[in-house]
C-alpha cells in the first residue's frame, strides 16, 4: 500500500456497474493494490433502478449518502430508505436490490476488493 491524494479535478465520472449511475473513482484502488476500492456514485438524469436481485462476491461493501435519497430492499431483512448523511454495511453476498432513488443521488461506496464480481438472481 502506498499514499495516495486523488484532487477533486483528476478523476471524472464515468459509466460502471449500473447504468443509471456514473462512477468517480477516488484512487483508493491504485493506492491499496486492488485491495480496496472507493467511489462517488451519483444518479444519472432520467435514469432509474430496475429492481434486480443481485449479490456481489466480495469481502466489504458500505454505502455512505451525500446526498438525495435511495431506497434498497435486503432478503432477510427488509427495505430500508437510505437519507443524507445514512450509512449502511451490507455483508458479504447479501442479496439485495435498489428499488428507487432520488434524481439528485449521491453516495459514496467503500469495497474490498476494489473489483468483485456481480451475481445477477433474476434469471436464477
Amino acid at each position: 500500500m502506498k499514499f495516495k491524494v486523488t484532487r477533486a479535478n483528476e478523476n471524472n465520472f464515468e459509466t460502471g456497474l449500473r447504468g443509471f449511475f456514473a462512477y468517480k473513482n477516488l484512487g483508493i484502488e491504485e493506492a491499496t493494490s486492488g485491495g480496496f476500492g472507493a467511489n462517488v456514485i451519483k444518479a444519472m438524469e432520467g435514469k432509474h433502478a430496475n429492481g434486480e436481485w443481485h449479490y456481489h462476491k466480495l469481502k466489504f461493501q458500505m454505502v455512505y449518502i451525500l446526498k438525495g435519497f435511495v431506497e434498497f430492499e435486503y432478503k432477510g431483512e427488509g427495505t430500508f430508505t437510505l437519507n443524507e448523511g445514512d450509512v449502511v454495511y451490507q455483508p458479504p453476498e447479501i442479496h439485495h436490490r435498489e428499488i428507487k432513488h432520488s434524481d439528485d443521488l449521491e453516495l459514496i461506496e467503500i469495497t474490498s476488493p476494489a473489483e468483485f464480481e456481480t451475481v445477477s438472481l433474476n434469471n436464477a
